[in-house]
């Protein structure tokens, strides 16, 4: 039975009143009391209702929309938000988190079925040896010569000798700063750079500067001043479809670069995570000055991120047992199981055939995301899948997240990327999370809904 008035049962042995009036409003939600679609009363009704102060009701219905019980319309009220039947292809009405940036899911089930065979061939062969035995860190041949094909279209012939299996890209951060920098030293990086690698530069003590940006990404020139004036340690760059960014480093700009640190004697660490992404590559900088570049290519953005394992090219054979020592140090080693199952992935070509539906998802859904988002706004590649969005006039990032937030949105802000100074009024949108692409449109259209309201108008004051 429906109501036409809604008003809870509710009494102070109940707890914290607002959470008591969102409970009641769930119970009544999930009895069918309430439809979806029915409007709540006026905040300040209600509050008078109920003989209990507005602030209190506000807080109520900040709550109810945090579960994702209701929604409000601008100018119109609160309601409750509508419901999809179980069976529905969206399950839970197409709002996602795209704070985390992952590959997108593609739709094969053929192909899924194969990276699961991996696993029962495994098993088939020394299964239980695999299982019950460390190996030595840096990976064992087999598992380096797999990485070294896996990286020959962006590297060229490597061989096994330079190259090492580590326990996932941060893992492979963490051991190579600490086998390159000591603790007071400073190394530079971009001046939006992978969060990752300041908490791994916190966690040694190691200072990071910010070196300039335009739309192309690092500027040499800004590069070079750092040089000439702080004599930084080494250059962390991710110079292909930069995280946050999207630009990619032309070859001209690389080229610049590797001039620059090699006249003031500045090593490069090359976080590659999206290389494999581009269909025809800019030359990497391990490929341009191998002598003076750490390349780190893990698998979570190109292939599964439950593989925690990323291959890391040295600039010389004799420097391995250096980051070996690293690696056993801070990890032990990289996973042996799902460094051979990465081997096997890439021996069979089941990688390149996972690496091929990736590229293919994550191109349909930049298209969604074009037709979607104002171009204005939006900074984006369409051979990966996260995008940079600028705020317009009116909104500051933290309140722009904090209305995403309360509609079940999880964004980055500007913040957790910019090394120093103030950070942009920008927000990172991962399209990879999302379970299926009606999903995504549907995420992506109250983000831009949003954009055009003014951040005023969207925040409740309380």
């Amino acid at each position: 039975m429906t109501v036409n008035v809604w008003s809870p049962a509710i009494s102070k042995a109940d707890g914290p009143l607002y959470l008591a009036i969102a409970d009641a409003l769930s119970v009544d939600i999930a009895s069918g009391r309430l439809p979806g679609g029915f409007r709540l009363p006026p905040q300040r009704t209600l509050a008078d209702q109920l003989g209990i102060d507005f602030t209190t009701v506000s807080r109520a219905y900040a709550e109810a929309r945090k579960r994702g019980l209701v929604e409000g319309r601008v100018g119109q009220g609160t309601y409750v938000r509508m419901r999809r039947p179980s069976n529905s292809p969206s399950t839970v009405t197409g709002i996602v988190d795209m704070s985390m940036n992952l590959p997108p899911r593609f739709d094969d089930p053929e192909l899924a079925a194969k990276m699961w065979d991996g696993i029962a061939e495994l098993q088939a062969g020394d299964g239980l040896g695999l299982l019950m035995r460390y190996q030595e860190a840096g990976g064992t041949l087999r598992d380096r010569a797999a990485g070294a094909m896996w990286l020959a279209p962006r590297l060229g012939d490597i061989g096994p000798g330079r190259l090492m299996v580590c326990p996932g890209a941060q893992g492979a951060l963490l051991a190579l700063l600490g086998a390159l920098a000591a603790p007071g030293e400073t190394i530079c990086a971009e001046a939006l750079t992978y969060p990752g690698l300041l908490a791994v530069a916190e966690h040694l003590r190691i200072g990071v500067i910010g070196v300039a940006m335009d739309e192309e990404g690092l500027i040499p020139e800004a590069f070079e001043d750092v040089c000439r004036k702080r004599a930084p340690k080494l250059l962390y760059c991710t110079p292909t479809l930069h995280n946050p960014t999207t630009t990619t480093l032309s070859q001209v700009r690389r080229e610049q670069i590797v001039a620059i640190a090699r006249q003031h004697n500045v090593l490069i660490v090359e976080d590659d995570a999206y290389g494999a992404l581009p269909v025809n590559p800019v030359a990497t900088f391990a490929a341009l000055a191998s002598e003076i570049t750490y390349h780190i290519a893990g698998l979570a953005k190109c292939l599964a991120p439950a593989l925690r394992v990323a291959y890391v090219v040295v600039p010389q054979e004799r420097t391995v047992a250096h980051l070996a020592g690293a690696i056993r140090a801070t990890a032990g080693m990289a996973s042996p199981l799902t460094a051979s199952l990465a081997t096997r992935w890439i021996e069979t070509g089941v990688a390149q055939s996972v690496l091929a539906a990736i590229r293919s998802e994550a191109r349909q859904r930049q298209a969604i995301a074009s037709q979607l988002l104002p171009s204005s706004l939006v900074q984006a590649n369409a051979e990966c899948f996260h995008v940079w969005l600028k705020l317009p006039s009116g909104w500051s990032r933290s309140d722009f997240a904090a209305r995403l937030r309360s509609a079940g949105i999880g964004v980055v802000t500007s913040d957790a990327f910019s090394v120093s100074g103030p950070a942009p009024e920008a927000v990172r949108l991962g399209l990879g999370a999302a379970p299926n692409q009606a999903s995504l449109a549907a995420s992506l259209g109250t983000v831009a809904d949003l954009l055009v309201q003014q951040s005023a108008m969207s925040l409740m004051v309380v």
